[in-house]
């Protein structure tokens, strides 16, 4: 099973930062664990948000050659919740290189309110070795609203 956890891209800048959001619905599997009778998003589903949309800067950066894949936590701090009905704003900066690593920092907020702030690493892969890469050029689109999923799809 594989979360999709950026429902839009809202900005990029390809090689500097990229911004997006996750709406958080009460529907998602996650909640019938986490936790009964008090849904929350888990924190490390924030991060793995955060490391997504560092994917997607790699990828609209490379023309889709290339993707991330998250390798080291550097730091993470949360401060609060992001609960149903919440949409999470998300965004990652490019902050260097370091042993073939992409170094990045994000943060995730609530109405303005943060949530997270990470600092993370990741090792940049070959995108056709683990998705086709027309298929994430094709739902870059649909994130980006560049085009309808029908048509971003053919």
């Amino acid at each position: 099973m594989r979360y999709l956890l950026v429902d839009r891209i809202t900005e990029w800048e390809a090689g500097r930062f990229m911004a997006g959001v996750k709406n958080v619905t009460l529907s998602e599997d996650v909640f019938e664990y986490h936790f009964p009778r008090f849904p929350v998003m888990p924190g490390s589903l924030l991060l793995e948000a955060l490391a997504q949309l560092a994917g997607w800067l790699e990828g609209a950066g490379t023309g889709f050659e290339g993707w991330l894949l998250l390798e080291r936590i550097r730091s993470v701090k949360y401060y609060g919740f992001a609960l149903p009905g919440d949409q999470v704003a998300l965004r990652v900066e490019a902050a260097g290189e370091e042993d073939g690593l992409r170094l990045f920092k994000g943060t995730a907020q609530v109405e303005g309110q943060r949530r997270a702030a990470v600092e993370f690493a990741a090792r940049p892969v070959r995108l056709a070795d683990y998705e086709d890469p027309g298929e994430q050029r094709a739902l870059f689109r649909v994130l980006r609203r560049e085009a309808p999923i029908a048509e971003a799809m053919q």
